[in-house]
């Protein structure tokens, strides 16, 4: 790798965020573990363009169909993070039943990431598009997710 290709040696500023993407409804758990799988890489080429090296605040949004957005983020120790904004308040029983996670006091979730696939599968016909985000305040320490 020359100089000119590290991370260091970018313009973080010249490089945008990418743009939302439309949804493809996921219908089966292998069509999810392959979604997850590419936005997972792709979030890394991003991350790597963009010299990133705290991942805290990165993952994805969905914006779903009838309003509103969650933000997913997953933690070094293998948790999901979700922060479902308060115009998709409406999705937190689709979420408890998908994940199986009783709904927080908040607006942010934490589960294991085993239930990430279920999760993803279950909110697949509501979201109309996605977004890879590089920072969202999850208020981690204020919540004792982060240390």
């Amino acid at each position: 790798m020359s100089d000119q290709d590290s991370p260091d040696s970018q313009d973080n500023a010249a490089i945008p965020e990418p743009g939302p993407r439309p949804w493809i409804v996921l219908q089966t758990t292998y069509d999810v573990e392959a979604w997850i799988d590419s936005y997972n890489r792709d979030l890394q080429a991003v991350v790597w363009k963009r010299g990133k090296a705290n991942p805290v605040g990165q993952g994805i949004c969905f914006a779903l169909e009838l309003g509103g957005e969650i933000y997913l983020h997953t933690t070094s120790e293998g948790n999901v993070l979700l922060d479902v904004s308060e115009e998709a308040s409406w999705v937190t029983p689709v979420i408890s039943a998908a994940s199986g996670v009783a709904p927080p006091a908040g607006s942010v979730w934490l589960m294991a990431d085993d239930k990430l696939t279920q999760l993803v599968l279950g909110l697949s016909g509501m979201i109309a598009t996605t977004r890879i985000v590089l920072e969202h305040d999850f208020k981690l320490r204020k919540n004792g997710y982060l240390r």
